[in-house]
């Protein structure tokens, strides 16, 4: 094989490099230069070196052990490295890492786990908010975006938006009004409510919306006494169940601007107070739009007290803790992520606080419909907004250019506002309203 050839040549080519005499004397045929053992004398064609016979003696010796050691790594090399020549370097393949890019959830900014839930389907669900059996609700805490606004009578109901949902219980599930429509529009979103006024009603129905009004295939009545007409429920296998057999996804969802989650980080209250603190380096970004650490958020929509509501920042989750004014905390059934068949909510989910990562405030033009009851809101156009995330505060604008397109924050400066990742409610407040902070 050629790796003992030129083993055994490389051996012979080091035991005639060197030789000894009878005097002691080493003698390099390489270079002709020899080294006298008595006089400790290195001569070099003709020149003679002085050097310490220790040191000449090490030396030797180090250079005999090198040459052993080597002799050693070129058998090793032979027998462990086929096809090694002698004298060749030899390294390890080292392999090569990608970076991998993160997908978001266009609802809610957070990491995907799986890119292909990026066009899943999303529902629009009209979810009420009266104190006539619709609290607790169930699922609300999984929604990503929640609109919250003034239905009738200063009762607020929400237009909850899942994309993928995985809870077992969603609902209750009631009436559809015009301004959530064109609040639930840029979403592409299957449109869930039972029933609705009757201009909602016609826009759903001749628009080219994705239209799941009420249909016992897809929903079910609980039977729990308290809930009285505030029964109305679907599961997250039902939905699944009717995008699935309508060929429904939701690839032309348009949700809003955010941050990823690093640049979120960040941005809390604690990152730029550490900045700012930081003599060496300024803080990254204006700040002069901030307001100050702000610990509480007072929004009314009205007088009703159980209508208007409260969050306090919790500093800990970088979450708000939303309560009503008359501190109840507002609670919701969380549910399993499973399929757990018509059941009541009562009966298989525990209670938990609503807690978003962002909230919003915007101030809107409101009037009572045509029937003197219900409220009707004017939802394109622009107003002052009131952005709360990362325990910062900014003050701002929206603006929403038609029905289909998405409602833009923009600060005082008229720069976009990137939102937090995770859940966002949105409180439409009227103009007797008021946001205190």
């Amino acid at each position: 094989m050629n790796n003992k050839i030129t083993m055994k040549v490389a051996s012979e080519d080091l035991s005639a490099a060197f030789t000894t005499n009878k005097d002691g004397i080493i003698r390099d045929n390489t270079h002709a230069d020899t080294l006298d053992g008595n006089s400790n004398k290195l001569s070099k064609n003709g020149m003679t070196l002085k050097s310490k016979k220790s040191k000449a003696n090490i030396i030797m010796a180090g250079g005999g052990t090198v040459g052993i050691i080597a002799g050693l790594g070129c058998i090793l090399a032979g027998l462990l490295i086929p096809g090694a020549e002698i004298g060749e370097t030899i390294f390890p393949t080292i392999g090569t890492s990608e970076a991998v890019e993160e997908t978001y959830s266009v609802l809610t900014g957070d990491v995907l786990t799986n890119a292909e839930q990026k066009n899943a389907p999303i529902y629009c669900i009209q979810t009420p908010n009266g104190t006539d059996g619709a609290r607790p609700q169930a699922g609300l805490n999984t929604a990503g975006v929640v609109f919250e606004a003034v239905a009738e009578a200063g009762i607020t109901r929400f237009a909850a938006i899942y994309q993928a949902p995985t809870t077992a219980i969603i609902g209750p599930i009631r009436s559809l009004r015009t301004y959530y429509l064109q609040w639930d529009t840029p979403f592409d979103c299957t449109i869930v409510h039972a029933g609705g006024s009757g201009d909602a009603l016609a826009a759903v129905s001749n628009g080219g919306y994705k239209n799941l009004d009420e249909d016992y295939s897809y929903m079910y009545r609980g039977d729990h006494g308290g809930r009285l007409w505030n029964n109305l429920f679907t599961t997250s296998a039902m939905l699944s169940k009717f995008s699935s057999e309508h060929n429904y996804n939701s690839d032309k969802a348009r949700g809003f601007t955010r941050m990823t989650p690093a640049e979120s980080e960040k941005s809390r209250i604690d990152s730029l107070a550490a900045e700012k603190l930081d003599i060496t380096k300024p803080a990254e970004g204006d700040t002069s739009a901030l307001e100050s650490a702000v610990t509480s958020v007072a929004i009314k929509f009205g007088g009703v007290a159980s209508f208007n509501v409260n969050y306090s920042y919790d500093a800990t989750s970088n979450k708000y803790l939303r309560s009503y004014e008359t501190g109840v905390p507002h609670e919701v059934y969380s549910c399993e992520a499973t399929d757990l068949g018509e059941k009541n909510p009562e009966d298989v989910c525990s209670l938990t606080q609503m807690a978003p990562s962002v909230v919003i405030a915007m101030v809107v033009q409101e009037s009572i419909a045509a029937d003197n009851y219900h409220e009707d809101i004017t939802t394109v156009g622009t107003g002052d907004a009131f952005v709360f995330q990362n325990g910062t505060a900014i003050r701002g604008s929206w603006r929403k250019d038609s029905v289909a397109d998405q409602i833009k924050f923009t600060d005082a400066e008229g720069e976009e506002i990137r939102l937090a990742p995770g859940q966002t409610i949105i409180s439409a407040i009227p103009g007797y309203g008021s946001v205190d902070f």
